[in-house]
């Protein structure tokens, strides 16, 4: 009887131990995943895009470590559609969502990268701003295994984000208590020996500026340099119903007209702090022994516009807004290392797809967007032939449609009053990335002007046939239309 007991525990362990290595091979197939995303930021707030200014030592580490993307837009430069899109893999018209518009969808959601990779045997974790609301769900906490995040804006303080309040006495700061959540996260997924997904979505830099003062010294003193299209008279040429919402206003209101380098020192000391969190999960990734089997994949929901043509904030077209910095690092990538960039155009709307294809899961139909992968291994085929922009946040005179190529960009913008009429931007970011020149206007370029119209009443079509039947977004389908007299228009 000793002898069968004995033969038994021994069988038993066998079945565990091999339980175990089955779930460990599992696991090294299905590589960890980690989306950092941050709030407002702009290309030339990372050293890795040029500015000499900015201090970034660990975004710049993703990024020769693995690889930088130079042509990367949100398809709309707004927080909470940003985020649908990213959620999705869909354009906004899709999502349903966005401020002022209303909530999304139930089903939406369900379709969303978090969801499916829950559902495939991922463990899940989401930390900082979540962005949207789902009706029925709220902001979704029941569908990840860790939860740090919030609603609305939530804050800088630390102690008053109610998820994370744990993390307050060591990290009064919201950035680094992400990335004190982001360490946690991992010692807990390699516990359980399961692959994960993080998503951390920093509330930094977004306004009011308020960085972490142990870091006050790092900009102190600082001289910043302005962007050569700083100022209003950079502006002459572009669009009055771009003047009609707060993001001109805003270069005096915000002082970029009188303390440039006051307020961008505030501005990069606050992704200075992203920097560090970034550093404290890399580092733990290294000490967990997970490194060479974890994708870190960098960007923001949203470019900042800190005084180029004489406008702040975001949500506009311009490239300070719309464009934004995107670095991944996948060290299964036989690119690894080699510091390449890649110049082909990139979305918002690919994150979803890239993350899904990293977890071995089909890509959903429904989604716009295209994986990333196969940009890592060549950078110079793939990409998008061409994106669509979406502005359809108030007021409505600065609400418009553009279309992004490799090189070109056009925005119909629509509205009208007694002080102004519909007017078209046409802009050759290949000899003009600071927006400089209006080719619309320009009776040499008419060809170019017909091409890019041609390719912009294709987006407007995929929105009329696909846009949601509520939040409005069917009424700007009409608006949006180059030929419709306006007197017919909703």
């Amino acid at each position: 009887m000793m002898h069968y007991a004995k033969i038994l525990l021994l069988v038993v362990a066998i079945g565990s131990l091999a339980e175990r290595s089955v779930r460990s091979v599992a696991a090294a197939d299905r590589p960890n995943i980690i989306f950092l995303f941050a709030d407002d930021q702009s290309t030339y707030s990372v050293g890795c895009y040029g500015n000499k200014d900015a201090i970034t030592p660990n975004m710049d580490k993703i990024a020769r470590d693995g690889m930088v993307f130079d042509k990367h837009y949100n398809t709309t430069a707004i927080c909470m559609a940003s985020r649908g899109n990213v959620f999705t893999g869909m354009y906004e018209y899709k999502t349903g969502c966005n401020f002022t518009h209303g909530d999304m969808h139930a089903d939406v959601w369900e379709k969303t990268y978090p969801v499916l990779l829950r559902e495939a045997g991922y463990l899940s974790g989401f930390a900082g701003k979540f962005g949207i609301v789902v009706k029925g769900k709220g902001i979704c906490e029941s569908d990840f295994d860790f939860w740090g995040g919030g609603p609305g804006q939530t804050h800088y303080a630390t102690a008053k984000n109610k998820s994370m309040q744990k993390y307050a006495a060591e990290y009064p700061h919201s950035s680094l208590s992400y990335g004190a959540f982001g360490q946690e996260v991992i010692r807990k997924s390699v516990k359980q020996n399961k692959p994960f997904c993080l998503s951390i979505s920093f509330k930094a830099p977004h306004k009011p500026a308020t960085p972490d003062p142990r870091f006050d010294a790092v900009y102190a003193g600082k001289k910043f340099t302005k962007p050569a299209n700083f100022g209003r008279e950079y502006a002459t040429h572009l669009s009055p119903q771009s003047k009609e919402g707060r993001q001109y206003p805003r270069f005096t209101e915000w002082n970029y007209d009188s303390d440039y380098d006051g307020e961008m020192a505030k501005y990069h000391q606050q992704v200075y702090g992203i920097d560090v969190a970034v550093g404290m999960i890399r580092d733990e990734l290294t000490k967990q022994g997970i490194a060479d089997n974890t994708v870190v994949i960098y960007s923001s929901d949203n470019g900042y516009i800190c005084g180029s043509h004489g406008y702040g904030s975001k949500v506009l077209p311009m490239e300070e807004s719309s464009r934004v910095p995107l670095m991944i690092y996948d060290p299964r990538s036989p690119n690894c290392g080699k510091q390449i960039r890649c110049d082909r155009l990139t979305g918002n709307i690919d994150f979803a797809p890239t993350i899904l294809e990293l977890a071995g899961l089909p890509i959903p139909a429904n989604m716009d967007g295209e994986s990333l992968l196969g940009l890592l291994s060549n950078p110079e085929q793939g990409g998008h032939d061409q994106l669509a922009f979406i502005n359809v946040f108030p007021p409505e005179p600065t609400t418009s449609l553009s279309c992004l190529t490799q090189r070109y960009k056009y925005t119909y913008w629509w509205y009208r009053d007694e002080r102004m009429q519909p007017t078209e931007e046409l802009f050759d970011l290949q000899k003009d990335p600071l927006e400089l020149t209006n080719l619309a206007s320009d009776p040499t370029r008419l060809a170019l002007l017909e091409k890019m119209r041609e390719r912009y009443d294709q987006e407007l079509r995929k929105w009329e046939t696909h846009a949601v039947d509520y939040n409005d977004y069917q009424r700007y389908g009409m608006l949006f239309q180059r030929n419709l007299p306006q007197k017919t228009k909703p």
